[in-house]
């Protein structure tokens, strides 16, 4: 369970906007904090993933994950929303499960700046072992890394965790954001027609 506010916040945020960036393919499953148990009749064999992302299955909702009934499919992508008090499971148990259920890329975000700087890490499994995700610095000092797995970037600004759509150079939103966001533009084009008004120019006729 989240253990904070901002570990809640970035639980939900990634798993919607991943939830939404992959809702037209019946072939991914996006999830988290929800239970995956990766060998039959064993049940302590399990791990649960803040946020996880894996292909080739169904997109459908479930109560846990087993992985011998989803064709042995392992999460392709892994997001721990991490802190002080979970640094030991993340940094060793879990690291090391998840290299051996072959999860291909492992990312860590520290919300709180508890204990990894930068606060966004990336690990990219090669050979069975976990290597550094190449980091770039963009020019208003945005720390981004690129996930080949998901077709995105993962970008922290000012501490803030966001995915990044470099096809439509967009940061993702959920659709209650979207929703949000359209409402401004609305309300922003709306006093600026009335503006127009004001000034005898008919808005329509521009």
């Amino acid at each position: 369970m989240a253990e904070s506010d901002q570990t809640r916040d970035y639980l939900v945020y990634a798993t919607k906007v991943l939830s939404v960036f992959f809702e037209t393919r019946t072939d991914v499953y996006v999830s988290g904090n929800l239970f995956i148990y990766y060998e039959e009749g064993n049940p302590e064999m399990v791990v649960a993933p803040d946020v996880f992302v894996v292909f080739g299955v169904e997109n459908r909702q479930r109560r846990i994950y087993k992985v011998w009934e989803e064709g042995d499919r392992t999460p392709n992508f892994v997001l721990e929303i991490t802190s002080k008090t979970t640094r030991s499971k993340d940094q060793g148990a879990k690291k090391g499960i998840y290299a051996f259920l072959g999860v291909e890329e492992y990312y860590q975000y520290d919300p709180t700046g508890d204990y990894l700087t930068p606060h966004l890490q990336g690990l990219r499994l090669v050979d069975g072992s976990y290597v550094p995700v190449p980091t770039t610095t963009l020019a208003d000092g945005t720390i981004a890394m690129s996930s080949d797995i998901l077709g995105l970037e993962l970008h922290l600004k000012e501490k803030a965790m966001r995915f990044y759509d470099p096809a439509t150079q967009r940061y993702l939103l959920t659709h209650e954001e979207e929703a949000a966001a359209r409402q401004t533009a609305e309300a922003r084009a709306e006093r600026l027609a009335a503006k127009l008004r004001e000034l005898n120019i008919d808005p329509d006729a521009l």
